[in-house]
């Protein structure tokens, strides 16, 4: 969101004139994506930080130091970064030297955030992009498996309402080459009715955040009888972490690298600390609910005329400029980061199948 209350005073940087906005595609146009074991390049796994009851951002006390939670977001890490950032940064208005731990897309976007209001920023990490979590992402913008709906309360509810349009509103600054992010038509294809859901569906409070939606015609599209069509937004982490951290220091931030335990924190010299670790806060701050779920995607070779999402059957592909991106898995409590071989397969041949009622 432009507003400076919500992105906290955003300023174009002298890069804002190289970016060039995707323009939506007139009319859909189903290019056959080539499955095939001999175009895959690489398969990739990622453990997402899921909590059921929802992503954490609070604010408490850590010895004599602020210590402000923002962590938990499980398949939504990257779609609502900006947004649970926005609302972590406005617990600590008064701070003007801050501490974040983590260098994904969360924590980039909370350092950002914090130096847009004048603080000076340190950011402490195990890891550096593109060895964090958040470039395993497919990183479509769309707030799915974030949270359990059985277990989320009204308030948290509320919660994620505001972070998706605060996220969804900053993307919209960041469109273009040089962050890596475009608007891409989705569909939803099924042999029954779509399902409605808290997070899309005609009755969704953030039914608004889905330009283009509509239900479509029987037979819409080759795939399924039933189809779903809304227009997102489809971040590429292998350009956009790169960009926003190289923003970060350039705007004077600093990166320190190591482990860091609760003794070597509350050690540091900033007189807060944002906590982005994922699903390290686990351990670090003893939060019992976190727990991973492991992801994987199996990427082929780039085809540049595929020009749209497709999801189904709990199978996913989105076309990036690195590679077309084929997933569908979600193995709650697994912690395990070798790929799925049977998992691997199964969405390879699901995927062959379905793009193959194309023909040739």
């Amino acid at each position: 969101m432009t507003r400076r209350t919500a992105l906290g005073g955003f300023v174009l940087t002298g890069c804002a004139a190289r970016r060039t906005v995707t323009s939506i595609p007139a009319k859909p146009a189903f290019g056959k994506v080539q499955v095939a074991e001999d175009r895959v390049i690489r398969t990739v796994v990622g453990l997402r930080p899921y909590r059921p009851s929802g992503f954490v951002v609070k604010r408490e006390s850590f010895g004599d130091k602020a210590l402000i939670h923002n962590y938990g977001h499980g398949g939504g890490g990257m779609t609502l970064s900006w947004g649970t950032s926005q609302l972590a940064v406005d617990l600590a208005p008064e701070v003007r030297q801050a501490a974040v731990l983590g260098c994904g897309g969360v924590g980039l976007a909370t350092a950002r955030l914090l130096q847009r209001r004048g603080a000076q920023v340190t950011i402490y990490t195990k890891s550096l992009p593109p060895e964090t979590t958040s470039n395993i992402a497919g990183a479509q913008w769309w707030p799915t498996s974030v949270f359990n709906e059985d277990k989320a309360t009204p308030a948290f509810r509320e919660q994620f309402v505001a972070a998706c349009r605060h996220s969804y509103r900053h993307f919209q600054t960041m469109l273009g080459d040089y962050y890596g992010v475009r608007w891409i038509r989705n569909y939803m294809v099924s042999d029954s009715p779509v399902r409605n859901s808290f997070i899309l569906g005609a009755d969704s409070p953030i039914r608004d955040l889905y330009p283009e939606y509509a239900d479509l015609p029987d037979n819409a599209t080759p795939f399924e009888r039933y189809a779903r069509r809304f227009t997102t937004m489809l971040i590429e982490p292998s350009t956009y972490l790169p960009a926003v951290l190289r923003d970060f220091q350039l705007s004077g931030g600093r990166v320190v690298v190591g482990e860091f335990d609760r003794e070597r924190l509350s050690a540091l010299s900033e007189p807060a600390i944002f906590n982005c670790t994922g699903l390290g806060a686990g351990a670090l701050f003893g939060d019992p609910e976190i727990g991973p779920v492991k992801g994987q995607l199996t990427v082929l070779l780039p085809q540049p005329e595929i020009d749209y999402n497709l999801l189904t059957g709990g199978l996913y592909m989105f076309p990036r400029r690195d590679g077309i991106l084929l997933g569908g898995t979600w193995e709650r409590g697994v912690n395990d980061l070798a790929p799925n071989l049977e998992a691997r397969a199964r969405v390879i041949a699901g995927h062959k199948e379905i793009f193959a009622r194309l023909g040739t």
